[in-house]
């Protein structure tokens, strides 16, 4: 068993004047190749949790494993580097840069990174939007792109640096029915071909229910794993 992620009773409080907690126990893992869904009500926490499984919150008690290594007491550059080498990121806006084309768009965490050579990564780029069925978009601008084409060259994007983990907040909250279809079939594409590892948040149950596993959030508790 091949255990990608692990958390280990998260608890998170705001402090706001007064104290509120906001995650209460939060166990579960992961395996290598699952598609799990997020799901609960606006505001029971998933997004919050989200932010921590990425790494950006730090400001919790309980333990966090990515590929068996445990994120407590990391510095942030360390947090940074395992961010940018093992977790992909799509959010429900693309985020995408207008002033680069589709191309480099995509390139961008991998030249951040920094591990390969300019034209290695622009080879991967290219291999990656193949994947996603948009490699003849690769030399336009964000702004002659459809709503799904942009999300799509965002997933493309999340995977340039081959993360172990893909994680979504509500990648299609901004897309309609065909659209949201058509990034649900890539993920699960991923997932059954690439045995890419998927979290994905969402409040759309038809989503959720179509994935390998969902995980259901109530009142900054899971509910359901």
């Amino acid at each position: 068993m091949d255990i990608i992620l692990e958390t280990k009773n998260i608890n998170k409080e705001f402090h706001d004047p007064i104290t509120i907690p906001v995650l209460k126990d939060i166990t579960f893992q992961i395996q290598r190749g699952e598609f799990v869904s997020l799901t609960g009500k606006s505001g029971c926490g998933k997004s919050t949790l989200l932010y921590i499984l990425s790494t950006m919150d730090t400001d919790y008690t309980g333990e966090l494993w990515i590929d068996k290594i445990n994120m407590a007491n990391k510095k942030e550059n360390e947090l940074a580097k395992i961010r940018n080498e093992k977790i992909g990121f799509v959010f429900q806006f693309h985020y995408l840069l207008n002033e680069f084309n589709v191309l480099k768009n995509v390139m961008l965490p991998g030249l951040k990174l920094n591990k390969l050579r300019y034209e290695e990564i622009e080879y991967k780029a290219i291999e990656k939007l193949k994947i996603l069925g948009i490699e003849n978009e690769a030399l336009k601008m964000p702004n002659q792109l459809s709503g799904g084409q942009k999300q799509r060259v965002a997933i493309a994007r999340s995977l340039i640096n081959d993360p172990l983990i893909i994680m979504g907040d509500e990648p299609t909250g901004n897309l309609d029915k065909k659209n949201s279809n058509i990034v649900f079939d890539v993920f699960r594409e991923l997932s059954s071909v690439l045995k890419q590892t998927l979290l994905i948040v969402t409040h759309d149950p038809e989503f959720a229910s179509n994935c390998d596993r969902i995980i259901e959030m109530e009142d900054g508790r899971i509910i359901k794993n």
